[in-house]
C-alpha cells in the first residue's frame, strides 16, 4: 500500500523524550486513517537514542531509522529524511516535543484544501527566555527584509509539504542549508497555521547561542549578498570620511593653523580603524569564498551507517 504521510524526525541525544514522542506521533497518525511512516534520522547521537529507535523498529512496522555515520547537523538530517521519504505529503517535526504532534491534523486539513506547503506559525513560545524570543524575532524580521525570498516570520522547520515540493527541494544540493528558506524559495501554494510552541519536555537545547549564530549566518548568506554590499558601502563611507579629513587638514595648513597636536594617538586611531574595516571586509568575503569552496568539493551531504525498518529495502529518492 502506498504511503500517504511521511513524518521526518531528526534526532540528536533525545533518549529521554523519544518514547513519549513515538507514542504521541503514533496516536495522531493513526487518527488520520491513512498509511504512514515515521522516519527517524539519528544524527550521531551519543546517548541511548539509537537503542530506543531500534526497539521501536522491532515493534512498530511504521518506523524507519536512518543512522548517520556521524553528526552532520539538523538541516542535513532533514534533507536526508526528505530524500528517503515516500509519502505523498511529508511532515517535518523536531524530536523535542516543543512542536506538538497534535497540530499535524490541522496541517493535513489545509493540505487537503489544495495548499502544497503548510507551515506552522509560532503564535506563542512557552518556556523560552526573553533573550531567545527577542533574538529569534529580530532574526526572522531581518532575514525577511534583506533577502529576495518571502520567508514567513516566526516559523521553524515544523511544516507539511506536498510530494511535488519535496521532489523540487531534492534537486537543491547546496551544503550550507537553510531548509525553511529553501521551501520559500521553491514557491508553490503556501499557507500558515498558528500554534503554541511548548516548553522542551526534557533534555537540553541542541541550539546554543554559538549554533544559533552560525545558523542565522547560513540563512543570511544563503539568500542575500547584503553583507558584501555593506562592506562595499562601509568602504565608500570610510573613503569619503578620509577625503573630508584630508580637505580639512589642507585647509588648516593653508590658513596657517596647526591641524593637529603632534603625537601618535590620532595616527594609531586612524590606522586601527581602517585596519579593522579591511579585516571585516576580508572576513565577509572569506565567508562567501569558503561556501564556494565547500560547494566545488562536491562531497555528499551525509553518509549513512545503517538503515533500519521493514520498508528499508523499498526504493527511495536518495541523492548525493
Amino acid at each position: 500500500m502506498d504511503v500517504v504521510f511521511s513524518v521526518i524526525i531528526p534526532v540528536f541525544n533525545e533518549e529521554a523524550i523519544i518514547g513519549e514522542l513515538h507514542r504521541r506521533l503514533t496516536a495522531v497518525m493513526n487518527s488520520l486513517g491513512e498509511p504512514y511512516e515515521l522516519l527517524f534520522i539519528n544524527d550521531g547521537s551519543r546517548d541511548g537514542s539509537l537503542a530506543g529507535m531500534r526497539e521501536m523498529v522491532g515493534r512498530d512496522p511504521h518506523v524507519r531509522v536512518l543512522d548517520f555515520a556521524r553528526n552532520f547537523g539538523h538541516q542535513i538530517a532533514i534533507t536526508a529524511g526528505m530524500d528517503h521519504a515516500r509519502g505523498q505529503a511529508v511532515v517535518i517535526i523536531d524530536a523535542d516535543l516543543q512542536d506538538p504532534p497534535e497540530v499535524i491534523p490541522e496541517l493535513v486539513a489545509r493540505w487537503r484544501e489544495g495548499y502544497q506547503v503548510v507551515y506552522a506559525v509560532r503564535a506563542r513560545r512557552e518556556g523560552e527566555t526573553f533573550f531567545k524570543k527577542a533574538t529569534a524575532s529580530l532574526f526572522y524580521r531581518l532575514i525577511r527584509r534583506i533577502t529576495n525570498v518571502d520567508i514567513p516570520v516566526d516559523t521553524g522547520d515544523f511544516r507539511l509539504m506536498d510530494r511535488q515540493v519535496v521532489d523540487a527541494l531534492g534537486t537543491i544540493r547546496e551544503k550550507h542549508r537553510f531548509v525553511r528558506g529553501l521551501v520559500s524559495w521553491v514557491g508553490f501554494r503556501q499557507v500558515g497555521v498558528p500554534y503554541v510552541r511548548h516548553e522542551r519536555m526534557a533534555g537540553e537545547t541542541k541550539y546554543p547561542l554559538k549554533k544559533m549564530l552560525k545558523f542565522a549566518f547560513d540563512g543570511i548568506t544563503s539568500f542575500s549578498f547584503l553583507p558584501l554590499q555593506m562592506a562595499t558601502y562601509l568602504g565608500f563611507a570610510v573613503s569619503g570620511l578620509s577625503f573630508l579629513v584630508i580637505c580639512w587638514v589642507l585647509f588648516q595648513k593653508l590658513i596657517g593653523r596647526q591641524p593637529l597636536e603632534p603625537g601618535w594617538a590620532s595616527v594609531m586611531t586612524a590606522v586601527l580603524f581602517l585596519g579593522g574595516v579591511q579585516l571585516i571586509t576580508i572576513g565577509l568575503i572569506g565567508e562567501y569564498v569558503g561556501r564556494i569552496y565547500d560547494e566545488v568539493k562536491e562531497r555528499p551531504l551525509y553518509i549513512l551507517n545503517e538503515e533500519l525498518g521493514v520498508a528499508a529495502s523499498a526504493p527511495s529518492r536518495v541523492r548525493a
